[in-house]
């Protein structure tokens, strides 16, 4: 088949670049002229393990390319999926669908046989009938469908989630669209991984109720790990119990400094605000978002009593600022929240992250990017874990202490222990939701 990708942001490449793997013609289309160069350079303007090699390798078998001329794109394809950018609207909490009717009224005015028009991007519930509004008025005569199929790629793992999903869920209005998504996702069906298929409206739920879902889950243990702090427990020891349980499971039930990136944070008020909308009040949500900004907050008074009260005229490290490890995404990353405070308390900060600098440099003003974690400690009074990767999880945390001025640990993602801590000579160590000392 033939498909074009509208949009080359972190879901359209990936989905691009995996579709073209299965056998398909996949061109990706893009505004920015300077991101399509970097592309057909073999360059990747985004950091997903594997994207690379995945991306060369079917640039070179003539089954992906890219272009800045949608006409040309959609030309003979028999879907054109749609994903782009759906940013929270100003003011209301809203997804803005800005883009997403901009490209679709672009598609109707080139397409001239049937083609099925696939929203990839994440859009509130009715975005897809809306969507078919736009077509039919923009092209009265062009015979197509519309089609939902949301995306569930973790940062880091985009490629194992596309290539060996739980589930591929697709909403549509009849038979002709389904027969064409069914061709699409064909390799995944002969493989035996699920292919949902709903009306657009659940599909378009389908995403939104996930996403929440997992959220209230990284809430909760959030929550229960502030309690543990209270009460003497050890949310390590609580979070393997609970996720024993078969009806709970263990994923997503890890404590730390909040959730961020690219999907929750948006996702979560976009459903808030289409229960508003609906009189329907999405009031574990609503409670959900407030508790997350909540519990960065609360970071900033772990650190600073582990600074004795003030930050001002403190050396600060801080190791990892990216919202999770294996990618390079900040947004709405925990970091954001807490490296301001610390500057603006008076700190001299620190940063190192394996791959947060590029985006970091224009978040994080007024802090020194270092190599390593080494460097970071280097006569600091604290040192903050704030993102756990790879680099993080074995360090020689003797080396830390000798190179530290006051040698204090503030461990926000549970890599460590007290024990760990003591051994290699800290003075301090405080984590989420367990013992710590000073």
């Amino acid at each position: 088949m033939k498909i074009a990708m509208i949009g080359t942001g972190y879901v359209g490449l990936v989905s691009g670049v995996c579709l073209s793997d299965f056998g398909h013609d996949v061109v990706c289309v893009d505004k920015d002229p300077a991101k399509i160069s970097m592309l057909e350079q073999g360059e990747v303007p985004i950091y997903e393990p594997g994207l690379d090699v995945l991306m060369a390798k079917n640039v070179a078998a003539g089954r992906l390319s890219f272009t800045q001329d949608l006409a040309t794109a959609i030309d003979g394809a028999q879907a054109v999926f749609i994903a782009v950018g759906t940013p929270t609207r100003r003011g209301d909490g809203h997804a803005d669908l800005t883009y997403v009717m901009a490209a679709a009224e672009e598609i109707a005015r080139a397409a001239k046989d049937y083609v099925v028009i696939v929203t990839k991007s994440t859009v509130p519930v009715g975005t897809n009938r809306q969507v078919k509004q736009v077509v039919h008025k923009a092209n009265p005569s062009l015979e197509f469908d519309v089609a939902s199929n949301p995306e569930f790629l973790r940062e880091g793992a985009a490629i194992d989630d596309f290539m060996k999903p739980d589930r591929v869920v697709v909403g549509v209005q009849n038979d002709r669209a389904a027969e064409v998504m069914n061709e699409i996702y064909r390799p995944l069906y002969l493989r035996e991984f699920p292919v949902v298929t709903t009306d657009l409206e659940s599909a378009e739920m389908i995403k939104y109720a996930a996403n929440a879902f997992l959220a209230t889950k990284i809430t909760f243990i959030n929550e229960i790990a502030a309690l543990c702090e209270k009460v003497g427990a050890d949310v390590k020891q609580v979070s393997k119990g609970m996720g024993m349980d078969g009806r709970i499971g263990n994923k997503f039930l890890h404590a730390g400094p909040g959730y961020g990136g690219s999907c929750f944070p948006k996702d979560t008020k976009a459903l808030a605000r289409i229960g508003q909308e609906h009189a329907t009040p999405m009031q574990i949500t609503e409670t959900v978002i407030s508790v997350n900004e909540e519990m960065k907050r609360r970071m900033i008074d772990k650190l600073q009593d582990l600074c004795g009260g003030s930050f001002n005229g403190k050396t600060i490290g801080v190791l990892g600022v990216t919202f999770k490890p294996n990618t390079d995404d900040m947004r709405d990353a925990p970091s954001l929240t807490l490296v301001p405070a610390l500057v603006g308390g008076g700190a001299k900060v620190r940063v190192t992250d394996p791959q947060g600098r590029h985006e970091g440099e224009a978040l994080l003003p007024g802090v020194q990017w270092v190599e390593d974690a080494y460097k970071a400690a280097k006569n600091a009074d604290l040192l903050v874990i704030l993102t756990e990767w790879n680099e993080f999880r074995a360090l020689d945390l003797k080396k830390l202490a000798r190179k530290m001025q006051t040698p204090r640990l503030a461990d926000l993602r549970n890599i460590y222990s007290v024990r760990d801590a003591k051994r290699a000579g800290f003075e301090a160590y405080d984590s989420i939701g367990r013992k710590g000392f000073s």
